[in-house]
This record gives structure tokens, C-alpha cells and sequence, in this order.
């Protein structure tokens, strides 16, 4: 398993080159799981989220996300987030108006 802050200190070439390795990798562990041949099943699962860990990396550097030594999004990234639960809810608050008027009819 991979930390998260030894991720973040690579060059996006070095992850790319990582992520690569590791789909190799968990395409022979699907190989060897269909064919009975797998003896460490619990692999399957940190490959699967290692690749989940440098493809966030590498999504949070392509839309240019600062991330704090913690891995946490930054106050910046924090605003976005929370004016986009905004716009949902003010989009869900419509649907009851909508669904009230049709049963009084």
C-alpha cells in the first residue's frame, strides 16, 4: 500500500508510470483470480485503491486543487464545494413545490 504523501511528492510522469504498473498488475490478479491461482486476495483490493489514490492525484493537480500536507482540500476548494451543495439543494427545494400542486388538482 502506497501512502498518499509519498504520491503527492512524484512528478506526474513517475505516476503515470505507477499507475500503469499497477493495472498491469491487477490485470494478472484478475487472471490468476478467474483461474483459481490467486493466493493473496486481499492484493486485489490495495491495488484497486492505490489506483484510486493517483488517479485523484492526478485529477486534483489537473484542475489545479491545492492540497494541504494532510491531503485535505484547501479553503478554496472547500468554497466550491459548498456552492455547488447550494445549487442542489436550491434545485431540490423546487420539486416539492411542483409535486404539492399536482396532488391538489
Amino acid at each position: 500500500m502506497t501512502k498518499v504523501a509519498e504520491l503527492r511528492g512524484q512528478t506526474r510522469d513517475e505516476l503515470g508510470e505507477a499507475l500503469t504498473k499497477l493495472k498491469k498488475e491487477q490485470f494478472n490478479l484478475r487472471f490468476q483470480r478467474a483461474t483459481g491461482q490467486l493466493e493473496s486476495t486481499s492484493r486485489v483490493r490495495e491495488v484497486r485503491h492505490d489506483i484510486a489514490r493517483i488517479l485523484t492525484i492526478l485529477g486534483q493537480e489537473a484542475r489545479g486543487e491545492t492540497v494541504s500536507a494532510k491531503g485535505e482540500p484547501s479553503e478554496h476548494g472547500k468554497s466550491k464545494k459548498k456552492a455547488v451543495k447550494a445549487s442542489a439543494e436550491k434545485k431540490t427545494e423546487k420539486k416539492p413545490a411542483k409535486r404539492a400542486a399536482k396532488k391538489k388538482e
